[in-house]
């Protein structure tokens, strides 16, 4: 599965309503040509976490974006953009699919 997004940027944005990600995420996918590649429950299972894949150009609008939409319905827990994600940063991304 990893192998598909070798190469792309990845956006990780985490909030605290599992119902508003799926806006945030919505809102994304409009802003910009990114893949989904995850959306998780937290643990507590409250909130939830969403991982998206593309250009760098294009995960940074589909963040802002993400990030515009959600601010005033939830709390943003965080969120972040990685340019070029090492072997490594790839790997373990890859081990928290469907975690």
């Amino acid at each position: 599965m990893a192998e598909k997004y070798t190469g792309m940027a990845i956006g990780v944005f985490e909030l605290e309503s599992e119902c508003i990600c799926f806006v945030a995420l919505d809102a994304a996918a409009k802003a910009a040509d990114v893949k989904i590649q995850a959306v998780e429950r937290n643990r507590l299972g409250a909130g939830a976490c969403v991982k998206m894949r593309g250009t760098v150009s294009d995960v940074k609008a589909a963040m802002e974006a993400a990030l515009e939409t959600a601010r005033p319905l939830t709390k943003i827990i965080s969120h972040t953009v990685i340019a070029a994600p090492s072997e490594d940063t790839e790997t373990a991304i890859a081990m928290t699919i469907g975690k």
